[in-house]
């Protein structure tokens, strides 16, 4: 894509890299004239500006010379010491003087811009290069084979690399190496190139093509590789780039051929040795890669030629290109469009003739529309592969599971194979979170709850943390109650104690007031004497009321028990009708058993009381609901360390997903310890709730749900799969991104997902058919089986057995259940049809089958089984490959004992059998003996080897879940075994297994596991897919368990 454009007939030369803005100085071209024939030469400079969107250079300075010049170049020299600001600009003359300029005096406008100025040269100097290390070192040369090296220090005494080479010619170019500072290249247009070496101040060694038709036109170093070199041919019989290597200097390295006329200059790019520019006299600049030799990009241009390509040291998209039409263009190649530059022609012509007429009418031109094309801009061809500028050096991103995955795209030699390595390592964040879920599994797998409780008690940082655990401790140990009650700061044994002091006290008090009284008052009262006729009477119901009347409350309760049940009944409500004290409350509730109403009217601060009420009097079946009744009135409570409270109330009556709502409100914020908090506690609860109600798991809520996901999540970027995948709640709906969250856990553990069951109520088999043993593509789940589709049939008929659901098929499947008489022994399995026949009122059912229905010899077995009709059940296969699943092709199955009321030869078949005079019984013939080939010799040893690492991590293995996994893989790598014994398998996957066999024997599961990622990635899915799943169970299960 063209950037900028500067209308100037000059050669040029970009500010340096460390140079900001970015600037083009230009100098008038010596042998060189414009359409003006003008004499007068000068130096400018240019800044480059892209985010103006005109293809203009602003001019930032100029300076009138006396000379022209040959070549430009402008080094650093002088910019960290703020002498030169700018660098400095050395202009190789054709008169042989090399003149210094200060760059930023020019663009100041200042006068005395020379610095230094040498004319020891005997011709023109057109070679110029600044020393990349020591930039106060410049080269020069001219005719007569001369070179200097001038010490921008000393300028006046300049240096010789060695003798002048012969026979004398004139120096075309010059290159100090880009890796090695002491060592200058030159070349000449007879073609020859010369190697020099400045501490040997000598001549190391001559490159020169053979053919003798090589005219040297440029010289450039690789930037990477100090022994390699590029010379360009101007010579149109041979416009070529030769690529040289030092080390092997007899020949060409390589051959760059693609310009069909002589090469005018080149330019190889610092930032990417893979780009190389070259520019000749067939208008053509072309974009090399110089390792592969092949052209990468060609940028468009005139039809004029270009004498000089150069890179931006700044900018490394950058060039610009100086061609013999009198233009200086700027370029990208990152691409672009080449609409700017047809508006800016068509703006050129306008412009040239004005706003009026040019033919005399006097009239205004309208605005210059150009014709909108319905073809879309033509786009210049962007680069065939990214510039390393813009490559990534290294590049990390997390990955599910807590893994990272990291890359990094080393320095590496050009010449070599460019290897990349992708390292995926395990990231963990959260040490002491991991830690104590490790301990809370491990208490999981013991059962220690109590040991647990009391760790967690010992370590509580305040005084709630540690009530909260004993509570939970309680749970685990006997006469949960009465510890409840302890915990609360009530005692029976110490209750007990004071209540015999106090009673005694009060009863010695009692006598002597009662003494005195009756000393004082010999004679019976009124009031006496109407209770005295009462009872003499029998009439308890009055006496009870003048005791009431009279406030003798005790006599009136005693006198009530002797007057029966109701009496009692209303003598107490009457009593707590007319007494009110602190206590009456309490007193009434433990006499009239209504607990619902102290809880819902007592006063909170009193809370502790009145869950000590429930736990000594409160029936078990309503025990749990009153604590959950003072438990909500404590949450929703202003004080907010009676709302922390309500978590006891909650453990008290076992209601997790109220204490998860509770400790969600208490807790402070979210982080993974205060989440490892709740679980620990919800774990233990949810145990002891199972333990002390007798029941199983209660149904989890949504909240609960929630915190369970965000635990197993959190636990799954941790890198700990195979705990998060036991938190998980079965119920997904609930939650979103679980059922996600579960499939990609169940994909990283190399197990396969289980569909939820469907809340159906399951149907027992009245009758058990033999086992049967089932495909080893089976998956090894717990399933809940589908309510079966009811479908009449014969009272007689026996009930079917339920299959399995597959992980992958929906909850609403149904089994159809066939028509057969009971105890048929050949009864097929289930199987699952489309909407159901109705049966005619007519309908007979066919006579038992008593004997197997064999093939007719000659026939064929598949049309003679399709013919049959013989139902058959899709079973799911390896990865839900549907197989066609019969009882046919199970174990054989011995036949009951004939019916010896039917005669034998008259046996008859089914609608469907084969007819005859006789049919066989099962016993006249053999069953055939399935032989498998061998597995060859040399794939033996990973049968061997695979085979024992099974049964080592059998052996070590203690979880039956661990062991039903192995087991499985035991049985479906046999899918190996067949395609090793067909020798069906490509030698690049045989390899691949050889190298995992080798791997196990080293117990370097790690390394085995990268190979079987390389060898799924690179090989067929349908040619490994039956045994590459559970080679990496294996793999895993073994680096796991440390075999």
């Amino acid at each position: 894509m063209k950037l900028k454009e500067i209308s100037r007939t000059a050669i040029q030369s970009w500010s340096p890299a460390q140079h900001h803005p970015i600037y083009l100085a230009t100098g008038t071209s010596a042998q060189q004239l414009d359409a003006s024939f003008s004499t007068n030469a000068s130096l400018e400079f240019f800044e480059l500006d892209l985010a103006e969107p005109s293809l203009d250079m602003k001019s930032c300075g100029s300076f009138s010379s006396t000379h022209r010049y040959h070549k430009l170049v402008w080094g650093p020299y002088g910019m960290d010491a703020q002498g030169h600001p700018s660098g400095v600009l050395i202009a190789g003359g054709e008169d042989g003087n090399v003149i210094l300029y200060d760059p930023a005096k020019i663009i100041t406008g200042e006068s005395d811009v020379v610095i230094a100025e040498s004319d020891k040269h005997t011709g023109p100097v057109r070679a110029l290069d600044v020393n990349p290390f020591q930039t106060n070192l410049v080269a020069s040369g001219g005719n007569e084979s001369e070179i200097y090296i001038w010490d921008m220090n000393n300028f006046g005494s300049p240096m010789t690399p060695g003798p002048k080479t012969q026979p004398l010619e004139d120096i075309s170019c010059v290159s100090w190496n880009k890796q090695v500072q002491h060592i200058l290249a030159s070349a000449n247009p007879s073609g020859r190139a010369s190697v020099w070496d400045l501490r040997k101040n000598d001549l190391i060694i001559k490159v020169s093509d053979h053919s003798n038709r090589m005219h040297c036109s440029g010289l450039a170093w690789n930037p990477e590789v100090a022994t390699q070199l590029v010379l360009s041919s101007e010579d149109d019989r041979m416009p070529v780039i030769q690529m040289w290597d030092l080390r092997f200097a007899t020949s060409p390295l390589k051959i760059l051929e693609n310009h069909t006329r002589g090469i005018l200059s080149i330019a190889w790019s610092l930032a990417d040795p893979e780009l190389l520019l070259s520019c000749g006299k067939d208008s053509r600049i072309l974009c090399w890669n110089p390792n592969t030799a092949e052209v990468l990009y060609e940028l468009p241009t005139s039809s004029q030629w270009c004498f000089d390509v150069q890179w931006c040291p700044r900018n490394p998209a950058v060039l610009s290109v100086a061609g013999f039409d009198g233009h200086i263009d700027i370029f990208s190649i990152m691409g672009g469009s080449s609409q700017t530059q047809s508006q800016r022609q068509a703006d050129q012509i306008s412009n040239s003739f004005g706003n009026m007429d040019p033919f005399g009418t006097g009239q205004m031109l309208p605005p210059l529309q150009l014709p909108q094309a319905n073809a879309p801009p033509v786009t210049v061809n962007l680069l065939r592969k990214p510039p390393k500028w813009i490559r990534r050096p290294v590049g990390a991103s997390f990955a599910f599971g807590g893994k990272l995955v990291s890359l990094e795209n080393p320095k590496l030699n050009p010449q070599q194979p460019t290897s990349h390595v992708v390292h995926i390592s395990q990231v963990v964040t959260e040490t002491a979170f991991l830690k104590r879920s490790d301990q809370l599994q491990a208490t999981l797998s013991s059962g220690s709850f109590v040991d647990f409780c009391q760790e967690k008690i010992n370590a509580a940082e305040n005084e709630f943390e540690k009530t909260v655990w004993s509570f939970l401790k309680v749970n685990f140990e006997s006469d949960i109650r009465s510890k409840y009650l302890e915990l609360l700061g009530y005692n029976k044994e110490e209750l007990a104690l004071k209540l015999t002091r106090l009673v005694c006290s009060v009863q010695n008090l009692w006598l002597f007031e009662y003494c005195k009284i009756f000393s004082l008052f010999g004679f019976l009262q009124d009031v006496d004497g109407l209770i005295t006729q009462a009872l003499l009477t029998g009439d308890f119901d009055g006496a009870v009321d003048l005791c009431l009347y009279d406030n003798r409350m005790a006599d009136s309760i005693i006198l009530a028990i002797a007057g029966g049940a109701e009496l009692l009944e209303k003598t107490q409500k009457k009593y707590f009708t007319k007494t009110h004290s602190k206590i009456s409350k309490l007193i009434s509730a433990v006499v009239m058993k209504d607990w619902h109403d102290i809880l819902k009217t007592c006063d909170l601060q009193n809370w502790k009381e009145a869950l000590a009420a429930v736990m000594t009097y409160a029936q078990p079946e309503e025990f749990f609901s009153l604590c959950d009744l003072l438990g909500g009135r404590l949450e929703v409570a202003e004080d907010a360390q009676l709302q922390a409270q309500a978590c006891l109330c909650y453990i008290c009556a076992g209601n997790v997903e109220k204490l998860v709502s509770c400790w969600t409100k208490v807790q402070d914020g979210y982080c993974p310890l205060s989440l490892q908090d709740l679980v620990e506690k919800v774990v233990v609860l949810q145990h002891a709730a199972e333990q002390t109600q007798r029941s199983g798991s209660a149904a989890v809520g949504i909240l609960l749900a929630e915190k369970m996901s965000q635990y197993a999540n959190l636990l799954a970027s941790q890198g700990s799969l195979s705990s998060a995948i036991t938190y998980l709640p079965n119920n997904t709906n609930q939650v979103c991104n679980t059922a996600q969250l579960r499939d990609r856990l169940c994909q990283a553990l190399g197990c396969q997902a289980v569909a939820p069951a469907a809340p159906v109520q399951t149907q027992r088999a009245q009758s058990q058919l033999p086992a049967r043993q089932h495909s080893s593509a089976l998956p090894r789940h717990p399933f809940r089986p589908v309510q079966p589709a009811v479908v009449p049939q014969p009272s007689a008929a026996a009930a079917p057995v339920l299959m399995p659901t597959p992980a992958s098929a929906p909850a609403q499947l149904q089994y159809y259940q066939p028509v057969r008489p009971q105890n048929g022994w050949n009864d097929p399995p289930a199987l699952n049809r489309a909407p159901k026949k109705k049966v005619p009122e007519n309908y007979t059912p066919p006579a038992p089958i008593t004997a197997p229905i064999m093939t007719p010899l000659g026939a064929d077995p598949q049309a003679q089984l399709a013919s049959s009709g013989a139902p058959q059940a899709m079973v799911p296969g390896p990865h839900c490959a549907q197989v066609p699943y019969s009882g046919m092709h199970q174990q054989q199955l011995s036949p009951p004992p004939m019916n010896p009321a039917v005669p034998q030869t008259s046996m008859e078949g089914p609608p469907g059998a084969p007819t005859g005079d006789v049919i066989q019984p099962l016993q006249s013939i053999p069953a055939e003996k399935i032989l498998k080939k061998p597995i060859p010799d040399e794939h033996l040893v990973l049968k061997t080897t695979f085979e024992g690492l099974i049964q080592k991590c059998l052996a070590v293995a203690t979880d039956p879940q661990t062991k039903r996994k192995l087991d499985d893989a035991n049985k479906r790598l046999e899918a190996l075994y067949d395609k090793l014994r067909e020798q069906t398998l490509s030698p690049a996957i045989v390899g691949g297994l050889h190298n995992i066999a080798r791997t196990i024997e080293s117990r370097s599961y790690t390394e085995g596991l990268n190979i079987h990622t390389h060898i799924v990635s690179n090989s067929n899915f349908s040619e490994t897919s039956a045994f590459m799943p559970v080679l990496k169970v294996v793999l895993t299960q073994a680096n796991k368990l440390g075999v």
